[in-house]
């Protein structure tokens, strides 16, 4: 299958279902007891597909009246690697079952948090795509 038939699979709604918006809440509840503290919502987004790999995106967007300040999004990376209600590995199985043999998910890395906007700060994650 083409990068192009694959990029066609991440819809909106595969997308939403992948990754809820109440993720972040259940997230900001684990991490400081209260969901009010949270300075953004996450969102997962398509990026690319390329022929050995899957690019999508944790877009953490600035709640109303909250500050998205580097300080608090720089080391997200290395929280979400490991933190069971981000649950990478889950997600990254939930993709390969959406590939339905089209190609098999392989090894994910997150990048580096880059900053767009005030308002949006993002998390690379790529996942190393093998065809079946």
């Amino acid at each position: 299958m083409s990068p192009e038939a694959i990029s066609a699979m991440f819809t909106e709604t595969v997308l939403e279902n992948l990754f809820p918006a109440q993720r972040a809440d259940r997230f900001f509840e684990a991490m400081y007891g209260d969901v009010s503290e949270g300075a953004y919502d996450i969102r997962l987004s398509f990026h690319a597909c390329r022929s050995d790999a899957l690019e999508l995106r944790f877009n953490l967007c600035r709640r109303p009246d909250k500050c998205l300040v580097c300080n608090l999004t720089y080391g997200l990376p290395q929280v979400f690697a490991r933190h069971p209600i981000i649950d990478i590995r889950g997600l990254v199985d939930k993709i390969d079952k959406i590939l339905n043999g089209a190609a098999q998910c392989g090894r994910w890395e997150l990048g580096d948090t880059r900053e767009i906007s005030a308002d949006l700060h993002v998390i690379p994650l790529t996942i190393s795509l093998y065809r079946t």
